[in-house]
């Protein structure tokens, strides 16, 4: 089933619960959907909703960020609320260790040993693991790594 119609399927069901929190989600889902579509061939590859349901994410962490150094709870409480409906359609993220595993292997097949290897090392593993973990923390991780 494509996410486009898990989305109204879901939008439906949360009309008729009247749960306006999940509602608002699925819009915000929905709206970057057609945004996608009709941005490019009409077409989306699973990699690409994948990619646009992250953006969704650090788009709202972000203003999460902000609205809550500008003590805005009120706001935060939405964006926490999006963040949780956009996450179920995310494939499950590693943890930091899990992470730390993957790219110690990485490393090991490159054979880096050095921060000037960061580029190889990032190259590889942002395909390895698109949509498993967040970009900053796999940047963050590979600098750690790397200057052992």
């Amino acid at each position: 089933m494509s996410l486009e119609t898990e989305i109204m399927g879901q939008m439906k069901e949360a009309m008729k619960a009247k749960d306006e929190v999940t509602l608002r989600g699925l819009r915000a889902i929905k709206a970057a959907l057609l945004l996608l579509k009709t941005s490019g061939s009409g077409e989306i590859s699973a990699e690409d909703e994948i990619k646009m349901l992250q953006k969704l994410v650090k788009q709202r962490n972000d203003s999460l960020d902000i609205f809550r150094q500008q003590n805005r709870s009120d706001l935060a409480q939405k964006e926490e609320e999006e963040i949780r409906v956009i996450e179920k359609f995310l494939p499950k993220q590693l943890s930091e260790d899990e992470i730390r595993t993957e790219l110690s292997q990485i490393i090991s097949d490159i054979g880096a040993a050095s921060p000037a290897d960061m580029g190889k090392v990032m190259g590889v593993a942002t395909k390895k693991l698109a949509g498993k973990a967040d970009g900053k923390t796999v940047s963050s991780l590979v600098k750690e790594l790397l200057n052992k």
